[in-house]
């Protein structure tokens, strides 16, 4: 499945991004815990270059913790922190200002030797759509000074966040690249919600999940649709997903868009467990394909 999905806002936004880093002291960067390099703009590397950098595994309560072990050690060894939290409980996000003040510590202390004024730290968010970026804010801020949604790309434009006297924040629309090179980014990415489900077929994506699911959480599978045993192939298991949820059409024969868009939902939610759907070895394997063809 090959995504292509750039509207014109998020051109924009990466100007604008560009344009105003000069401003900013830390750059936060949002990931979704179930998918960090999947959810990764691959354009903020070269974007944010020399800034100090924070990743922010977003969504970890819906995330496996051993997997998300496992990404934290991979960051850590790029020489990036990272802290996982879940923005709309709150879980984890009381450590942020103190990390970011770490951060910039160099910049404050530059400051104080030149005998200027103190000022709050600057603070830019980045992350693709719908990975939580609004309801971090409205969580630092503590109100509501963010939209948000269950939709991607609902931040449109730009917008400085005061939280107090220590930090000032800039929230920033989401953006996406081009294209998804890599078709495995992709139906992560559409199964996180993370596209907008008209552009995806959900049946390929649901059983693109149940494939990662039958190896690494089977148990997991067998106990929500309550199944005695775990069925030889995804087809089959998307089918019987389709028989407990009764997505039948004339014939007793399956309706796979409805069961795969059923599967998801699902998934989303948290129903089916902590779910991670890629792990760091997966982008080894992906990268030892590639240069062996």
């Amino acid at each position: 499945m090959t995504i292509q999905w750039f509207p014109g806002h998020m051109a924009k936004a990466r100007r604008q991004v560009t344009e105003r880093l000069k401003q900013i002291d830390v750059v936060i960067e949002l990931l979704d815990a179930r998918l960090p390099l999947s959810s990764r703009n691959p354009m903020i590397d070269e974007i944010v270059s020399g800034k100090p950098r924070l990743i922010l595994l977003n969504k970890a309560d819906l995330a496996d913790e051993k997997a998300t072990s496992l990404w934290i050690n991979y960051f850590k060894e790029q020489g990036l922190r990272t802290l996982p939290i879940d923005a709309l409980s709150g879980k984890g996000v009381g450590k942020l200002p103190e990390l970011c003040h770490e951060l910039a510590a160099d910049m404050l202390n530059k400051r104080t030797e030149r005998g200027m004024q103190a000022r709050a730290v600057r603070i830019m968010i980045l992350g693709i759509p719908n990975v939580g970026k609004s309801s971090l804010i409205n969580r630092l801020a503590k109100r509501s000074v963010a939209q948000t949604g269950d939709r991607p790309a609902v931040t449109k434009a730009q917008q400085w966040v005061k939280m107090g006297d220590t930090l000032d924040l800039l929230d920033t629309p989401g953006i996406l690249w081009p294209k998804f090179e890599d078709p495995m980014v992709g139906l992560r990415l559409a199964a996180s919600g993370a596209i907008k489900d008209e552009l995806i077929d959900f049946g390929e994506v649901a059983l693109f999940v149940i494939e990662y699911m039958m190896k690494y959480y089977p148990e997991q599978l067998i106990e929500r649709f309550k199944l005695k045993e775990l069925p030889e192939d995804k087809l089959t298991m998307l089918e019987e997903v389709g028989r407990k949820r009764g997505c039948l059409v004339s014939g007793g024969h399956i309706d796979y868009d409805k069961a795969g868009e059923i599967f998801l939902r699902e998934l989303r939610s948290g129903k089916l467990g902590t779910i991670t759907i890629e792990r760091p070895v997966d982008w080894l394997e992906q990268t030892n394909e590639t240069e062996s063809c």
